[in-house]
């Protein structure tokens, strides 16, 4: 990866329905090379796919909730049972096993109150929790699908 590639994410992150040759005009590239360079991101899993950013109150799930799980469950057969079930929710949007007092962590989406009860319902009635504690986002400060580029290793010849 070189600066032009790191500009090319900066691109595509913002719009990935940029046309290639715009992109490849504002990094200096013909559209060919340009196009290459995204295909090889592609290939490499650098660019894990396109997809659209949907405003979650017109699709009426305007509600998110931080679900924090703990367990005394620590192994690897309750953790892929777990692993199974979160993925059956599509309400849950992001799942993450942490280190600290909570296990787990889940962003989940939902219309309303009513509809989060009815998730909670479901998902304890598939698999055992220790305890179980959600906290409702009050309002989003800040919302970025974009991950920061500054980290990304240069190759040697473009530093």
């Amino acid at each position: 990866m070189d600066k032009i590639d790191r500009k090319i994410l900066a691109l595509l992150q913002k719009d990935a329905t940029m046309p290639v040759a715009e992109i490849g005009r504002k990094v200096g590239l013909s559209t060919t090379p340009c196009w290459r360079r995204i295909q090889k991101m592609e290939e490499d899993g650098i660019i894990r796919g396109r997809v659209a950013v949907l405003d979650p109150k017109k699709v009426n799930a305007g509600v998110t909730v931080f679900v924090s799980v703990r367990t005394n469950e620590h192994n690897d057969t309750w953790m892929r049972k777990f692993s199974a079930v979160v993925e059956d929710f599509a309400e849950v949007v992001e799942f993450y096993r942490m280190s600290g007092e909570v296990d787990y962590l889940l962003r989940v989406v939902v219309p309303d109150i009513a509809a989060y009860d009815a998730f909670y319902k479901k998902l304890i009635s598939k698999i055992a929790l220790t305890d179980v504690s959600s906290s409702f986002a009050m309002g989003q400060i800040k919302y970025t699908t974009a991950l920061p580029l500054e980290f990304a290793i240069v190759s040697d010849e473009d530093k």
